[in-house]
């Protein structure tokens, strides 16, 4: 007889559940985004030099931007991603982005990615963004294991993983390809039964 193993996560918790907003210190929020008001920092973070070299992502025309939001969506729906914008509790549009991806419920893994753009830099946010999903995602969602991963050669991101309390694991070798080469990335991970941060 052959024992099959549970999912981690069991198919359907996270559509069950609404995507919450998270308040962050410093008068910043965490919240779904919209495209009533996020399509112009969308289409502007892909074009900012430092968020293209990072996160390699492809520019946008309004129209797709408005379409990628929508997607984020549905990919919570779908179960494959949560993306939550980053944003003043006051209101007004979104000055970055943190989320998980690459979610695989069954195995109970996930990776966290981040960006900011200018507006949000230098405000101290990202790590509670970073610590606040991280503890959604192991105690309301269940997730066993989130990483973080990001090029060696940005020791910003590297220092929001650490402070946040995801241990460095490792370097992976030329890992992702950027405008300027293979970069090595390193690995950070936490597990839900690590010490809280």
């Amino acid at each position: 007889m052959i024992n099959s193993i549970p999912p981690v996560v069991p198919a359907g918790r996270m559509r069950a559940l609404p995507q919450p907003e998270f308040e962050l210190p410093g008068g910043m929020l965490l919240r779904p985004w919209a495209a009533t008001y996020d399509v112009p920092a969308l289409v502007e973070s892909c074009l900012d030099p430092d968020i293209r070299h990072w996160n390699r992502p492809a520019l946008l025309t309004p129209a797709e931007a408005e379409e990628r939001i929508a997607r984020w969506h549905a990919r919570w729906q779908d179960e494959e991603a949560a993306i939550w914008a980053v944003a003043p509790a006051t209101g007004g549009p979104a000055v970055g982005l943190i989320g998980i991806g690459d979610l695989d419920l069954a195995g109970g893994s996930g990776e966290i990615l981040y960006w900011l753009l200018p507006a949000g830099r230098g405000r101290g946010v990202m790590v509670p963004a970073t610590e606040r999903v991280s503890r959604w995602a192991f105690e309301e969602l269940g997730l066993q294991r989130v990483r973080i991963t990001h090029s060696v050669a940005n020791p910003a991101s590297c220092a929001i993983a650490t402070k946040a309390g995801f241990p460095l694991e490792g370097t992976m070798r030329g890992a992702l390809l950027h405008a300027d080469g293979w970069h090595d990335e390193h690995l950070h991970a936490r597990l839900r039964t690590d010490d809280p941060v």
